[in-house]
């Protein structure tokens, strides 16, 4: 039986810097939790169900946008380059591309490596012709990957809209970085576009409640990389759509005066206090050209569906 290749693994436990990330957020006036804690193992089965709700239009419109354009798309990026994943999750939109792009080899990369060694076994002996990596990476502070992957031409596939978790500036940063990884090849990026709020709030807030379990589930992540004592049923999912940074924003509201305690720190929630643990930043065609081309990127493919929901970019 064929086996991918682990490169690196994330050493939750043993890593102080996401500890103190972790601290310094739930300390911090307004409190918050970075995004990336929402994809332990549980976390990531929850975001798959998540993209199968006739609610959440960016996997569903993604995808039309893939089928439709798959031989214009394999055209812009060219075949038998590597494939980069990042946040690669189940690993199914980038196989959806297998065969029309035959890489060369695939790399996924992931926060949890857990989640990853459960799907990419499954994946490589579907695919036994396809070198296949898995990379636990917190590509969100620093992307450098190891020599073993990069010695070819290859692409980078950041798909569903995961760059709009970052802020403007950290998008550019991480966008920066991609490019300085680049070897003769270039970008295929999914950016959700801005559209009216009752289909933004239905998306991200859905009736099976589905949304709110995946964000109240970064509370039992936080209890077990740092000791703390969250009780996740003193608190709620709550989403804000705020229109002048144009973004999503997800918290955890304090349904009532809760004390949080963590080795030597100390936290007490108010009813009604928030947590933020994420945004969703929405684009337009303009704004994300405008951002890649900030970070060094020049030439641009771009497709999108009949309604304007979402748009995939091809940047190099």
């Amino acid at each position: 039986m064929l086996e991918p290749t682990y490169l690196t693994e994330t050493q939750f436990l043993n890593n102080l810097d996401l500890r103190k990330e972790i601290e310094q957020g739930l300390l911090s006036e307004t409190a918050l939790i970075s995004p990336k804690f929402l994809y332990d193992n549980l976390g990531s089965h929850l975001f798959t169900a998540i993209t199968l709700l006739p609610e959440y239009y960016p996997t569903k419109t993604e995808k039309s946008i893939f089928e439709k354009n798959k031989l214009d798309i394999a055209q812009a990026l060219g075949l038998k380059k590597g494939l980069i994943d990042l946040g690669a999750g189940n690993c199914q939109k980038a196989e959806s591309l297998f065969h029309s792009l035959q890489p060369s080899s695939y790399t996924a990369i992931d926060f949890s490596i857990d989640y990853l060694k459960e799907i990419l076994p499954q994946l490589q002996n579907k695919y036994p012709e396809i070198e296949m990596f898995g990379i636990g990476m917190d590509f969100s502070k620093n992307l450098k990957l190891p020599n073993s992957v990069t010695t070819s031409s290859h692409n980078f596939f950041y798909p569903g809209s995961s760059i709009g978790n970052f802020t403007k500036t950290d998008a550019q940063q991480l966008l920066t970085q991609i490019k300085a990884e680049l070897r003769e090849g270039g970008l295929l990026i999914g950016v959700d576009l801005m559209k009216e709020d009752s289909i933004l709030f239905n998306a991200y807030d859905d009736p099976l409640k589905l949304t709110a379990a995946f964000n109240l589930n970064i509370l039992r992540v936080v209890n077990s990389l740092i000791g703390s004592d969250f009780n996740v049923a003193e608190f709620k999912h709550y989403i804000k759509i705020n229109h002048s940074l144009q973004r999503v924003e997800l918290y955890l509201e304090a349904l009532k005066d809760t004390t949080v305690t963590w080795a030597d720190h100390i936290r007490t929630f108010k009813c009604g206090e928030l947590i933020h643990t994420e945004n969703s930043h929405k684009y337009t065609p303009e704004s994300i050209k405008n951002l890649l081309t900030s970070a060094g990127f020049q030439s641009f493919h771009l497709w999108t569906d009949p309604k304007n929901y979402f748009a995939l970019i091809y940047a190099t």
